[in-house]
């Protein structure tokens, strides 16, 4: 201000070195007590504008270029989760290394497809509400109401071009959990789920090798072959393959594996 004042520059509350300057009231993270949801941006951005631009009859238009693997699924002794990690561009592969299994607390994790940006900001924002419920409780949140709370953010932002595909699996009161939530809102429950471009394939796999009463090395060997196949047919997956096991007393990562020695190992059932 002094050095306006020696420059002889009138100031104007509304006017600010030429440009107009208001001030915004905004929350730095999702929260439900809000009466508009918004996201969290810097000031003088607005999303708005930007979505009015893409948007059609049906909506928000923005056409993302993705694909990936995902597969989980219950049996007697808890949840296998296994996820490929190839981060594709379109055709351009970002990366080989993404882990594409968020790991929300000891309890509870949660897969990515779609939009990794998506699936990483939402599922840690679930990270972050799941953690207030059990100091807020003094326990931990069901794996039901984690999902119904990761579903009711996406309803907030249904239309507005999200893009995300996510299963949440847990262990509570209630035994091993599974659900799948996506950009929608949808939220099903379910012994078994696959996502992303792949899923067909290894559907196929999971599908024909699948049963309640299965050892935990049969589970751990149907994950891995179930993500090795659906790498193999789709151009979009691949990487290695990232296994866990959802356990009564939590979650244990299974084991990193490169697709290709698997797919060597499976040759003579492949080719």
């Amino acid at each position: 201000m002094a050095l306006l004042d020696v420059s002889g520059y009138k100031y104007n509350s509304a006017s600010q070195f030429g440009f107009k300057q208001t001030l915004l009231d905004r929350s730095n993270h999702y929260s439900f007590g809000t009466k508009c949801q918004e996201f969290a941006v810097p000031v003088g951005v607005d999303p708005s504008k930007f979505l009015k631009s893409c948007s059609c009859e049906d909506g928000v238009c923005i056409d993302l270029n993705h694909g990936t693997t995902t597969l989980a699924f219950k049996f007697r002794h808890g949840v296998i989760v296994a996820v490929d990690s190839r981060a594709s561009a379109g055709k351009y592969i970002a990366s080989k290394e993404a882990n594409k299994v968020i790991e929300i607390n000891p309890y509870l994790l949660g897969t990515m497809s779609g939009s990794a940006a998506d699936c990483q900001y939402w599922e840690r924002l679930l990270a972050k509400e799941c953690r207030l419920y059990k100091l807020r409780n003094k326990q931990r949140i069901s794996v039901s109401a984690a999902s119904k709370l990761l579903s009711n953010m996406m309803l907030g932002y249904r239309g507005m071009g999200l893009s995300m595909g996510s299963m949440i699996c847990g262990w509570d009161k209630q035994g091993p959990g599974l659900y799948y939530v996506d950009d929608n809102g949808t939220r099903l429950s379910g012994r078994m789920f696959s996502t992303g471009c792949g899923n067909s394939y290894a559907y196929g796999v999971v599908d024909s090798g699948y049963r309640e009463d299965m050892t935990v090395e049969e589970a751990y060997e149907l994950g891995r072959r179930g993500i090795a196949h659906a790498t193999h047919r789709d151009a979009y997956s691949g990487g290695v393959v990232n296994l866990y096991h959802m356990q009564e007393d939590g979650w244990i990562k299974v084991c990193k594996e490169d697709v290709s020695e698997l797919i060597h190992r499976y040759k003579k059932g492949m080719f």
